[in-house]
């Protein structure tokens, strides 16, 4: 039998130690591609996304699996160059997010690559002397790759990635991280532009949609109502509201409000001094507060965040300030938005002056008819009346006595419809004004308001100078005294007839309200009628309720113009 072959040591030793290199090599070989296949995977997930938010998204967990890192974010850097605006993270739950509060503003590390705009790597964040640490309720960290991100010649943000599943990052992770931060640059070019072109498109479309309103001859309440509307509908906002100035220039009234809290925050009237609407108005240029930390604070409005004042205006006149706001801790406006805004705002500047004119117009053709109206009513009807009542005056005279106390009261009732008629004619003759309103116009509307109420529509008249007497908290307290008798007349007598007279004489004020309802009973609980009294009493005056012997009931709350030794403030 032959002898085994034996092999030399030697020679053995060598030839596998070159089977084992290539080997490695061919293991090094495989793993660089099949990074390179993860690269071109994410590089195909991220340049996939139009949308902006998707984007910047799809950037950050790209970058986490492609490297094995725990968490990764991306910071968008503010427009200053100086911190980050915005911070989209992936790798932690809502718990640690609730706790941490605010995302990070750009100081320790993060700061570093934000002002130097180059890759940082290291092995431990907390042995870095350029950290600052972590806030509480912070997860710990330790490797971190930090990466700027480039849209064309500017640095948009940075990608920030950190605990790697290898313990440590190495310089083959950096260079995949730049490489796949490239792609992203494009990719965020891409999406901003698409967003961009989508939001121009939207600005467009809702300033036609205002201009086509006024081809429908559609009111200036309307327009105001349209536009914040559609604005809400794809600025990403919580509130939007039309601000106008009035006549006292100190203030602002909301005109009209659509969104959260929108109920409570329509016809509010607030300073213009410190908001942003009245900065607006005065600068004529668009005032930003990316935070809505410079938003004053009304117990009636909802919280916001990130708000845009944009002027509306006709030549070098204020017409109003359109208001959009984000909710707390959302996105700022950038840049391009701020632009679109301000854009729209002057085509819906042209808009609202021609709906305002139209308005004017609509007023004076309005005033024009009533002054006729009121002068059809004071050079015939009242006259023809008069003659009327004349003409039974000197019948009475004549007539028997069974006839004469008929008579008399015919003569009264016309009388008394002379009366309505010259409150008729002076409500038509009076123009309608913003403020401050009469106190006869203000007592006409509580009887417009509370009218339906009744089966019989109810008169009210006035004697003596009203207007010029009733101001201030005696005109509140009348208007509050007409308003309660005549609610009490709609709850206890509403098929009765009212009649409200309200006089001015001898320094004395006297409202008196006559139902011929059954009278005022017997009830107990009478809260609203001791409001009433309270308020004749502290300005030295009487409140009488009482039925007649005739039937109904009677009020009559005389005060004196200047009450003395009163307890009133």
């Amino acid at each position: 039998m032959a002898d085994d072959l034996v092999f030399p040591d030697g020679p053995r030793s060598a030839l596998e130690s070159t089977i084992e290199e290539l080997v490695d090599r061919a293991q090094a070989v495989l793993r660089t591609q099949g990074r390179l296949r993860d690269l071109l995977a994410a590089n195909r997930r991220i340049v996939e996304h139009l949308d902006l938010e998707d984007t910047l998204r799809a950037v950050v967990r790209a970058g986490v699996e492609l490297v094995g890192a725990q968490y990764g974010a991306l910071g968008v850097i503010a427009p200053d160059g100086t911190a980050l605006e915005r911070f989209i993270h992936v790798g932690m739950d809502a718990e640690h997010v609730a706790r941490i509060g605010h995302p990070p503003h750009g100081d320790g590390l993060l700061g570093v690559v934000v002002r130097e705009h180059t890759a940082i790597r290291i092995d431990s964040i907390a042995a870095d002397p350029r950290s600052t640490g972590f806030p509480h309720g912070h997860p710990p960290m330790r490797g971190f790759l930090g990466v700027p991100v480039r849209v064309r010649d500017t640095v948009y943000g940075n990608l920030y990635l950190a605990n790697p599943a290898r313990g440590r990052f190495t310089a083959e992770d950096e260079e995949l991280v730049e490489a796949l931060a490239a792609t992203a640059g494009v990719a965020i070019d891409n999406a901003r532009l698409f967003d961009e072109a989508r939001q121009r498109e939207r600005w467009t479309t809702a300033a036609a949609e205002v201009s086509a309103a006024l081809v429908g001859d559609e009111t200036l309440e309307d327009v105001l109502t349209l536009i914040a509307d559609r604005v809400i509908a794809f600025v990403d906002a919580v509130l939007v509201s039309v601000v106008e100035p009035r006549s006292d220039p100190t203030t602002i009234h909301v005109a009209v409000a659509v969104g959260t809290g929108a109920a409570d925050v329509q016809g509010r009237e607030y300073a213009a001094a410190g908001s942003l609407g009245g900065r607006a108005m005065a600068s004529g240029t668009v005032i930003a507060d990316p935070t809505g930390a410079e938003l004053p604070r009304y117990d009636w409005a909802p919280p916001l965040g990130p708000t845009l004042a944009v002027p509306l205006r006709d030549g070098g006149a204020a017409l109003g300030a359109l208001i959009i706001s984000r909710g707390p801790g959302a996105r700022p406006f950038s840049v391009n938005e701020v632009a679109m805004a301000d854009e729209f705002g002057r085509q819906t500047s042209v808009a609202l002056a021609v709906a305002r004119g139209r308005k004017v117009r609509r007023l004076l053709e309005r005033a024009e008819d009533r002054g006729r109206i009121a002068r059809d009513l004071h050079d015939h009807v009242i006259q023809r009346l008069f003659a009327a009542g004349l003409s039974l005056q000197a019948t009475a005279q004549r007539a028997p006595d069974e006839l004469r106390e008929h008579i008399d009261d015919q003569i009264t009732i016309i009388d008394e419809a002379i009366g309505e008629i010259r409150t008729a004619v002076f409500a038509l003759e009076t123009p309608e004004r913003h403020q401050p309103r009469s106190t006869r116009d203000r007592l006409l509307d509580v009887v417009a308001e509370l009218g339906p109420a009744l089966t019989t529509a109810p008169r009210i008249s006035f004697s003596g100078p009203v207007d010029t007497v009733l101001v201030g908290e005696l005109a509140h307290d009348v208007v509050a005294v007409v308003r309660e008798s005549l609610a009490n007349v709609a709850r206890h007598a509403a098929e009765a007839s009212c009649r409200i007279s309200v006089g001015v004489s001898d320094g004395t004020v006297r409202v008196e309200v006559d139902d011929d309802g059954l009278g005022p009973g017997t009830r107990e609980r009478r809260s609203g009628t001791a409001n009433l009294a309270a308020r004749a009493r502290l300005r030295g005056g009487a409140y009488d309720l009482e039925g007649p012997p005739s039937g109904g009931t009677h009020v009559a709350w005389t005060v004196p113009i200047d009450p003395q030794g009163t307890d009133r403030p």
